[in-house]
């Protein structure tokens, strides 16, 4: 059901910033050299004030990437400028010769959302919403159907 409130959900729906991005890097070496301080940041970004969740994913041959929640983008851009982030950031892009390319993308949420069941707020039931959310284009979105 549509939404404002996701006290009952998890922390990755409670979160209003989300960061994607990837590093590829030069090779396994490299990705052994980060390991340590890899290591450090994930532990201070763990501990920081509006952490939410975060996952890393791995691309064919040797791309690292990570996607993170935050309370707020606040939170998020206090992060980017934590000691060990910062000592990691300097690291990657010392040329090209730990990594050779490497990207970031920061997100916000709309308050309006989606939760059901145990994870709504509202109620715990199962139900579908009457109509979709309309697109740009529309004033009303179409109803669902069964």
């Amino acid at each position: 059901m549509r939404t404002r409130d996701f006290t009952q959900a998890p922390a990755q729906a409670q979160a209003g910033a989300m960061f994607i991005g990837a590093t590829r890097y030069r090779g396994p070496l490299a990705i052994l050299r980060l390991a340590p301080a890899w290591l450090r940041m994930v532990r201070d970004l763990r501990r920081m004030r509006g952490y939410r969740w975060h996952t890393v994913y791995w691309q064919f041959p040797f791309t690292l990437g990570t996607i993170a929640f935050f309370a707020d983008r606040d939170a998020m851009l206090r992060f980017a400028r934590s000691r060990h982030h910062r000592r990691l950031m300097v690291w990657v892009t010392d040329g090209n010769r730990n990594a050779t390319g490497g990207f970031i993308r920061l997100y916000t949420a709309e308050p309006d959302g989606y939760s059901n069941g145990v994870w709504r707020a509202e109620s715990p039931e199962m139900a579908l919403i009457p109509t979709f959310t309309p697109l740009a284009s529309e004033t009303t979105g179409p109803a669902v159907r069964r």
